[in-house]
């Protein structure tokens, strides 16, 4: 029974992260500037990879015939671990780099970094 749950939730986690995929491709082509394709960048590395690895591991851990599920589930729950925690700092610092360099034309209404420096 705890079988079956487990595949379908790691389903579920593998469909839900496809969509979030899907939706930050098309804001990646549809957005208008730098920093915020940026940020749909960000949403389709974090939740469209690390919620399909949940849902492997998952998966894993749900098939009892499957030799070596556990070293599987770890690494795939290792690697979403990793990847929540890179990817939000990734993307700060590359947009803070770019913001730093001037080489993207952004006009804020506020900016606190421009405020910063002053």
């Amino acid at each position: 029974m705890i079988e079956a749950v487990l595949f379908w939730l790691g389903s579920a986690l593998l469909i839900i992260g496809g969509v979030f995929d899907f939706i930050a491709s098309i804001g990646l082509l549809r957005f208008p500037n730098f920093y915020v394709r940026l940020h749909a960048a960000t949403i389709g590395a974090i939740y469209g990879a690390v919620l399909p690895l949940l849902g492997v591991s998952l998966i894993a851990l749900g098939l009892p015939e499957l030799n070596g599920r556990f070293i599987i589930a770890g690494g795939a729950l290792a690697t979403a671990i990793i990847l929540l925690i890179i990817a939000p700092v990734g993307s700060h610092i590359l947009a803070y780099a770019a913001h730093k360099s001037k080489s993207i034309e952004w006009n804020p209404v506020y900016d606190a970094l421009e405020e910063d420096e002053k």
